[in-house]
């Protein structure tokens, strides 16, 4: 069997893992959105691409409704010990680099296609929500958490580890098709 293009683009974009979405493991929990709300990451209420901006749970399940595959890709860095930030800051950007990048080429081949990042997006310096709309509504990236998705049991449903062992730190995010 060919190996799906999507997989092919997350190889050569450089991804430390990459695995099919289980797409029965896309569950919009109320859980992970009260964490959201309890402002864990500092975004809730600050972004076009987090709650409440994104809508509710019913919305992100009727977005999500139609799209039968997916690719969860993952970056993963290594660490000195659990305290080193600038690793996880380093990680971060060159995960986010490589999403954008898959996303934009994904985009192409299927502009119907949704790209979930890793936490809120950071397309611009400051988001205008509430004020404004959004800048870049195309290149905007709504967060896996922010449809209410428990980010570690996507990957255990899917085969995919969520961590990799001690001084390690891991990003994931995915994209949905219709096809891969």
């Amino acid at each position: 069997m060919e190996r799906p293009q999507l997989w092919e683009l997350a190889e050569q974009i450089g991804f430390s893992h990459w695995a099919e979405l289980n797409m029965d493991a896309l569950e919009f929990l109320p859980e992970v959105r009260a964490m959201c709300a309890a402002e864990r990451c500092g975004s809730y209420g600050h972004s076009w691409s987090c709650p409440p901006a994104i809508g509710t749970l019913a919305d992100s399940a009727a977005r999500v409704k139609g799209y039968t595959r997916g690719l969860l890709v993952q970056t993963t860095g290594r660490m000195e010990d659990a305290f080193d930030l600038e690793a996880i800051r380093v990680a971060e950007r060159l995960h986010k680099r490589h999403f954008d990048a898959l996303a934009r080429q994904a985009r192409q081949l299927w502009p119907d296609c949704l790209p979930m990042a890793a936490g809120s997006c950071t397309r611009c310096r400051q988001c205008t929500y509430p004020h404004r709309p959004c800048r870049y509504p195309g290149q905007m990236f709504p967060s896996m958490e922010a449809y209410g998705l428990w980010v570690s049991e996507v990957c255990r449903r899917s085969g995919l580890p969520y961590t990799y062992g001690p001084e390690t730190i891991t990003f994931t995010a995915c994209i949905l098709t219709k096809e891969l």
